[in-house]
């Protein structure tokens, strides 16, 4: 394994070249959106400036070079995540349409009354809503497994919850509030056991670690392009190959059919009958490059380094009496990602003061309100690391801290 350089990768982003508020930027919020590589914006502008076309549906050159950038790149997703075919890769828009395409054209199809729908607490917005609005269609029965004190599911939760009811549980690999490692592994193996079909969301997991579909036996898969140093508006959606042939079409349009009557139509075989419409080549191209990069520096050196820079932050903020960090403190249990709150002060304005500074955070509820209702609190601040970023980074986060209590009068 080489040693990862941060100093060297952030040379390959533009957008630490300029200062913010007249401060060099330090970029916490990785968690929301990562910053792009200059080999991701140029792979974007050379396929604008040589090679745009509307792929799939036309004999002209660019619209050949269109169609071979696109489908190279569902081959390099397929490669990352260790699909078993081409066919189960199905480009979105982000993992939120994939979640969404999947509640639509499985939960409502496959859902009986009565039937239970097992998520975490501790899940984003994007994979509560959907199964929300199915188990009140269908008549079914939301359940959620709970947190201990550390942030984790136990074993001992994942059995009591998930019984031979339950026929979909929906869960996230790594908690975007949280950073905890959720035992996916031992989750879907004792889904399978009772029959339940298992959706992971890995907009958090797949940017900063190896993962392997078919080594974890996940039925569906779902992550954003834009939280992996991709562009916006591309995501992916993973199935295995007889699940999403049984299902239906979520959007009905061009380029998804087979044949159009004036009653009736027959779909295109997989992947193309969930991927109606013109498609966004460019965010394909690059996601593609942005694979590219991530493989060149190795998921497994940005792994590590982030583990790193973690076990630095919380060497540096625990000795804090006035903050107060949510979720695991075994760094084997969690990624990059530490939410914490600030004694007396509230998070936007943690959040505001570090920006005068030059220091990117999240601050809110980070679209887990069920979780924030559960671990009673309002909102929270929340640091997010990626492979640019550094420990320099850190000790100016933790100076903007200090320099938050004073602008509060607490003093240093």
């Amino acid at each position: 394994m080489n040693k990862l350089d941060p100093l060297e990768i952030k040379k390959d982003f533009p957008i630490f070249n300029q200062k913010i508020n007249g401060n060099s930027l330090v970029y916490l919020d990785n968690g929301a959106t990562t910053q792009k590589p200059i080999d991701v914006i140029n792979a974007i502008s050379d396929y604008n400036i040589t090679s745009h076309g509307n792929p799939h549906r036309g004999a002209h050159e660019l619209s050949i070079r269109a169609t071979e950038l696109y489908d190279l790149s569902k081959a390099k997703v397929k490669k990352l995540i260790n699909a078993k075919h081409i066919e189960e890769i199905i480009f979105t828009k982000n993992a939120t349409e994939s979640l969404n395409l999947i509640a639509y054209s499985y939960g409502m199809e496959f859902i009986k009354e009565n039937d239970e729908i097992v998520l975490a607490i501790s899940e984003h917005h994007s994979n509560i809503l959907p199964w929300q609005r199915v188990a009140k269609e269908k008549g079914a029965v939301l359940k959620y497994m709970y947190l201990d004190e550390e942030g984790r599911i136990s074993l001992e939760e994942i059995k009591s919850k998930i019984t031979n009811k339950t026929k979909i549980v929906a869960v996230a690999q790594m908690s975007n509030t949280l950073g905890t490692i959720h035992p996916i592994e031992e989750i879907i193996d004792y889904s399978h056991k009772v029959g339940a079909v298992v959706i992971v969301d890995g907009a958090q997991s797949t940017p900063h670690m190896p993962v392997d579909v078919q080594n974890l036996d996940a039925d569906f898969f779902v992550f954003s392009g834009h939280k992996m140093l991709g562009p916006m508006g591309i995501g992916v959606l993973y199935g295995k190959i007889e699940l999403l042939e049984s299902m239906s079409p979520f959007l009905l349009g061009g380029d998804m059919i087979e044949y159009v009557y004036e009653q009736d139509a027959t779909f295109a075989p997989l992947p193309f009958k969930f991927e109606s419409g013109t498609k966004n080549v460019e965010g394909a191209v690059g996601l593609g490059s942005a694979i590219d990069y991530l493989q060149k520096i190795g998921l497994d050196n940005i792994k590590s380094h982030e583990k790193k820079l973690m076990e630095y932050t919380l060497d540096k903020m625990l000795p804090l009496s006035y903050i107060n960090i949510q979720g695991p403190k075994d760094l084997n249990m969690r990624g990059g990602i530490i939410s914490f709150t600030m004694d007396d002060i509230h998070p936007h304005d943690i959040a505001s003061i570090l920006d005068s500074y030059g220091i990117a955070i999240r601050a809110g509820h980070h679209c887990c309100q069920p979780l924030m209702k559960y671990l009673n609190v309002p909102a929270t601040s929340r640091i997010s690391f990626y492979l640019y970023n550094t420990k320099e980074d850190i000790d100016r986060f933790i100076e903007g801290i200090e320099n938050v209590r004073k602008w509060f009068g607490y003093g240093s």
